[in-house]
């Protein structure tokens, strides 16, 4: 029973560290994906029966124990800001186990390089620590302001300077973490080691499915703001910028920022200059030297392909644009509100990964095949794509798709958004990427695990049996559940 279940919640902890009011649980039930209807107070998924603010290590383990003996679906959270549908709740008897309260910096160790959070840190708070000291995290998703650690490693996040800093699983030195057994382990803080499979990387990534993490030990890099370098051309063709991310890549540069944009997407974020062209833009940073170095291969890249060159812009437009690029929460509240006044949708992307030699036909069949089947395409108000985190055997892409909506608020994934993943999914698979660069799976692609990873997958679901047997943890995330489909399809 639901009320016997908050008071057993109340007793194992205290009162105040169990809230079951009314708007704090309809918020709880969904993540950004349906904002629309959770804007117009139409969720069509369950509520939680209460969210839970443990302080401890300890008190996690004693709830989620509870809740393995009793067969209670848990949901860990952190920030908020998780995208896919991964904190949307698809069982009746659900609680939020969010960390709210596991908030302290525990150490800053420039010496060795490191810092260690607890969960509930917000990736800001360490950022502006580590700044007073001349270090930073190198890690920024577009999501800083609020998204937390528990959430940024479960998710397996990037950030907007990955392709020199990396993404987290390459920041992530060690961390500790509970099962739904109630069983702790920590991953101790070592450089690199040779100890059998990396088992950081049962962690990392794993959504909220396997465990909750408590613990996090990260990199932190010597922070150079006053050699930063911004660059920006506008070019014909998005594989022109392509051609040119990789040259950049292969000859070993590694930009904090490497980006190429589509003409319809460059022109909702740089509508100031594009000129109805693609954008291409990067940002060196680092040490004087790197960063001379580094300014000096892009301008070798660009002038290879300079026949694909429009223009170059004025960098101190690209700087500005990189200033305004992360939204606060106030930011995600306003977005919410304008939903409540018109039925416009903005902002939707299914990121997916390839090859270097794959990507632009992923990307030219998508935009094709959604432009010629999608039986809503006349209300599109914008399809296209960006490239923004390279490697030196690939690159990623961004679909992003805008439109109006004309129906009814809780139809909006059916009619919208499932047809629109699909197509980008099945164009992605077909040609050997991933369809998943970032985001993760979260409930939005369940459906197509098993396609991502075909014969592998059997590794992955094995994880599962192993470490929640009796399937408590965020219930239809990674793993494909078919009586959830219906909140999607």
């Amino acid at each position: 029973m639901k009320e016997d279940l908050i008071e057993v919640l109340k007793a194992m902890l205290t009162p105040d560290q169990v809230n079951t009011g009314t708007e704090d649980l309809y918020d709880a039930a969904a993540d950004r994906y349906k904002k629309y209807a959770k804007a117009r107070k139409v969720l069509d998924v369950p509520i939680p029966v209460a969210i839970v603010y443990p302080k401890n290590t300890e008190e996690v383990a004693k709830i989620l124990s509870y809740c393995n003996e009793e067969k209670i679906n848990v949901i860990a959270r952190g920030g908020k800001t998780a995208t896919e549908g991964g904190l949307e709740n698809w069982k009746e008897t659900t609680i939020i186990l969010d960390a709210l309260y596991l908030d302290k910096i525990l150490k800053i160790d420039p010496y060795n390089m490191q810092a260690t959070v607890e969960a509930g840190v917000a990736l800001q708070d360490l950022e502006d620590e580590l700044r007073k000291i001349g270090y930073t995290t190198g890690h920024s998703p577009q999501s800083k302001p609020v998204a937390k650690f528990g959430g940024l490693v479960a998710t397996r996040s990037i950030g907007q300077f990955s392709t020199l800093y990396g993404g987290i699983e390459d920041m992530v030195v060690g961390l500790e973490c509970v099962f739904p057994n109630g069983h702790v382990s920590r991953i101790k803080n070592v450089s690199r080691r040779a100890g059998g499979p990396d088992i950081r990387h049962i962690v990392i990534g794993n959504e909220g499915t396997l465990c909750y993490i408590t613990e996090v030990t990260v990199k932190i890099f010597k922070y150079f703001p006053e050699n930063n370098r911004f660059f920006g051309y506008l070019i014909k063709d998005v594989e022109t910028g392509i051609k040119i991310l990789r040259e950049v890549m292969v000859n070993g540069y590694r930009p904090s920022v490497a980006r190429t944009y589509s003409e319809e997407d460059a022109a909702q974020h740089f509508y100031h200059f594009y000129e109805n062209k693609c954008v291409l833009i990067f940002m060196a940073e680092g040490r004087e030297n790197i960063v001379e170095a580094t300014s000096q291969g892009i301008h070798e890249a660009v002038e290879k392909f300079k026949d694909g060159i429009v223009k170059e812009v004025d960098s101190s437009l690209i700087e500005n644009w990189f200033n305004h690029l992360n939204w606060s929460q106030k930011d995600i509240d306003d977005e919410v509100e304008g939903m409540l006044e018109n039925d416009y949708h903005a902002g939707f992307t299914t990121e997916i990964s390839s090859d270097w030699e794959t990507i632009p036909k992923i990307y030219n069949n998508v935009i094709e095949r959604i432009r010629k089947e999608f039986p809503r395409a006349h209300d599109l108000t914008m399809l296209g794509g960006h490239s923004s985190h390279s490697y030196i055997n690939g690159t990623n892409m961004y679909f992003v798709y805008n439109y109006e909506i004309h129906c009814a608020p809780e139809d909006e994934m059916r009619i919208y958004h499932h047809p629109l993943q699909t197509i980008i999914v099945e164009e992605t698979l077909k040609l050997g990427g991933s369809m998943c660069h970032h985001h993760g799976i979260g409930k939005y692609r369940s459906e197509w695990t098993k396609d991502e990873h075909g014969s592998a997958y059997f590794m992955l679901e094995k994880l599962k049996e192993a470490y929640d047997p009796n399937g408590i943890m965020n219930f239809g995330t990674i793993f494909p559940q078919e009586e959830g489909m219906k909140y999607i399809k």
